[in-house]
């Protein structure tokens, strides 16, 4: 009957659809879940309300707890519920958002902890409603409450049996319900952070950390957690005192992932951090790292060069790495041999010889560089130049005729020159070999669905930096889709410094950072700063995230304003 009011109302009742649908609710998937594959969560949500003449709620405002009730019933029957209670009706009323008011059983779960209050149910879109059962009652709220009321924190703290504590089917789930959530909310890392009288677990999502929201009683289940990752990891769980390193493949709803485990003892009991690599995510072509076209000419027409350097250059988690990808991929053809090394490899590429770092057997970039080019590449990618070897043995790699991509770990461009002549290399070597250097940042965009154009005193700021008046900017608001960040994803920003031979003459009698910049930007280079206010001006992002990442050559506001 359910299926039936859901595929009429939302115009999916075509004979091969419905029975795909069939198929795979008897296979055990919730309807609901199949019938997002074909619809957005707020329609199913809508047709199922109208069917039922129930209310819908699909705004976070809307959805206001009953702080009474939640206390009352206890956290553990609203998560087996999943649902919560919401403020809104009469005095003493049972008002409950949840996904299927058709769910007996919960309904009658609340019904029995209440004390014989029949809920009036309330219909919300399942994400809606899984970000408020997290926000109010904290993630895996269940899974702890039986944990600690099963009084596991006394087996743990007294150290009788922790392989046992961490293999305990409730740690396991407590465990993958924080995977499944970071991955969810698109993280690249967990952190699991002791603290003096709690247990701190953040994500890092579009390169800023996030609290994750988890029940106070977390830091009581402290070292079973630690134990289950180590375990997962293959590391030694007998091991506290040193730093260990691991990793761990998954596989969690059909995505497999790899996750890179460093674990490093700390004040108040062992930290650690978690490297989310997911393997299913599509490798991006120059077009989805945000380039601009004329950003794309110049570095598709470095790559096309048969011989030089290639550098990329930013801080840690700046798209470095994901930047050289993309130009792998436009050069990868058959006529072209590629050999890459790098600490770790990421991601696999098809067609692409991948070597992993190893410092203790002796492959390191110099040692494995030296071998690759034995091996008769025509393009050599190193993950990072770290030294004078590396250094130079790129260097000589370029002069016998290789093209060769790699990293450093600079704030600009023009550093990158600088860099390689503090390591030792000859000016005269850095100057022809290296042929383009890009520097780049990552910053986030603005949520497309809840961006806020900006009036009155606060558009006078960005339109003063921007230089014009006429532009219409926007800022961030925050929404469900967002999680309340305002932003959703991220887009590089660029400086790119072809080696003129104006600026191979003045790296050859200076090192003077400042005068290779000032060379650049009099031979057309736009910085970050500028490349980032392009995207403001297209209300990608806003002014305060671009100043949050690239400051170099920022001029103060009054001379920005006796300029215009």
């Amino acid at each position: 009957m359910m299926m039936d009011i859901m595929l009429q109302g939302l115009g999916l009742a075509a004979s091969d659809l419905r029975a795909q649908v069939e198929a795979r609710v008897a296979a055990g998937d919730p309807l609901f879940s199949v019938l997002e594959d074909h619809a957005d969560p707020d329609q199913i949500a809508r047709v199922l309300a109208t069917a039922l003449d129930l209310p819908c709620l699909t705004e976070t405002s809307e959805l206001l707890p009953d702080r009474v009730w939640l206390e009352r019933i206890g956290v553990r029957v609203w998560a087996a519920a999943r649902a919560l209670p919401i403020t809104g009706g009469p005095a003493g009323a049972l008002r409950v958002a949840c996904l299927d008011p058709l769910d007996r059983q919960a309904l009658e779960i609340l019904r029995a902890a209440s004390g014989g209050v029949i809920p009036d149910p309330v219909v919300v879109p399942r994400p809606l409603l899984q970000q408020a059962l997290g926000e109010q009652l904290g993630l895996g709220a269940d899974t702890v409450q039986t944990l600690v009321e099963g009084r596991l924190e006394e087996v743990v703290d007294q150290g009788v049996d922790l392989t046992e504590a961490a293999e305990d089917a409730s740690i396991i789930r407590l465990v993958n319900q924080v995977l499944q959530e970071a991955l969810e909310r698109r993280a690249t890392d967990i952190h699991f952070e002791p603290f003096e009288g709690r247990f701190s677990v953040r994500y890092r999502i579009d390169g800023v950390l996030v609290e994750a929201r988890l029940p106070p009683d977390i830091r009581r289940l402290q070292a079973a957690i630690v134990s289950r990752l180590k375990i997962l990891a293959q590391l030694d769980i007998a091991e506290k005192r040193l730093p260990q390193d691991g990793r761990i493949t998954l596989r969690l709803k059909g995505r497999e992932v790899d996750v890179r485990v460093g674990i490093i003892p700390m004040l108040h009991g062992e930290a650690v951090v978690l490297r989310l690599l997911d393997r299913g995510a599509a490798l991006i072509g120059l077009e989805g790292t945000g380039m601009s076209t004329g950003h794309r000419q110049r570095f598709a027409h470095a790559l096309s060069l048969p011989h030089g350097i290639i550098l990329v250059t930013g801080p840690t988690g700046s798209g470095k790495t994901t930047s050289l990808y993309a130009g792998l991929g436009l050069i990868n053809r058959p006529d072209t041999k590629i050999i890459t090394i790098e600490d770790p490899v990421e991601y696999h590429l098809d067609g692409i010889n991948q070597i992993q770092v190893d410092t203790r057997t002796g492959l390191t970039f110099a040692a494995g560089l030296r071998a690759i080019l034995r091996h008769d590449p025509d393009v050599v990618l190193v993950g990072e130049i770290r030294d004078r070897e590396t250094a130079e043995i790129a260097i000589q790699a370029s002069l016998t005729g290789h093209l060769v991509l790699s990293t450093l770990h600079t704030n600009d461009a023009p550093s990158a020159i600088t860099r390689l002549i503090d390591m030792g290399i000859e000016p005269y070597l850095v100057c022809s070999t290296v042929e383009l250097v890009v520097a780049q940042r990552l910053v986030r965009l603005l949520c497309r669905h809840c961006r806020q154009e900006l009036t009155g005193a606060a558009r006078d700021e960005v339109v003063l930096r921007l230089n014009d008046p006429t532009a219409v900017v926007y800022g961030p608001q925050g929404c469900r889709l967002c999680h309340g960040s305002g932003y959703h994803g991220r887009c590089g920003i660029f400086e790119m410094m072809p080696m003129s031979d104006h600026l191979r003459h003045l790296a050859s009698t200076t090192t003077a950072t400042q005068e290779l910049r000032q060379a650049a930007r009099d031979d057309g280079m736009e910085v970050l700063l500028d490349n980032g206010l392009s995207l403001v001006r297209q209300g990608l992002t806003s002014l305060a995230e671009v100043l949050r990442l690239a400051r170099q050559g920022l001029e103060p506001l009054t001379a920005i304003g006796r300029a215009s």
